[in-house]
């Protein structure tokens, strides 16, 4: 991608009905933000990267910088609001 984006990283797990709903809220802020970047990963499957991260729970958000700081870190369902916001600040 060129020019700046912002980071986004999901951690979910399986049969994790929050982890269902913050995927929609996540692609309704895909529609409104195309320079965000977002990975999902699984913590079952992705357990380094989960562990590295410090996830308690799922769903877990953290909304990274460009240069990789972490600037908003949400457990449980977001709102596109909360979300938005978070971009915002790590631009």
């Amino acid at each position: 991608m060129v020019g700046p984006h912002v980071n986004l990283d999901l951690y979910t797990s399986a049969f994790c009905d929050p982890c269902i709903m913050t995927r929609a809220v996540i692609e309704d802020v895909r529609r409104l933000v195309p320079a965000a970047v977002v990975r999902e990963m699984d913590v079952a499957r992705d357990e380094q990267l989960a562990r590295a991260a410090h996830i308690r729970s799922t769903p877990t958000i953290i909304v990274r910088s460009d240069d990789g700081a972490e600037v908003f870190r949400a457990e449980g369902i977001p709102t596109v609001n909360q979300v938005l916001v978070a971009l915002a600040k790590a631009v």
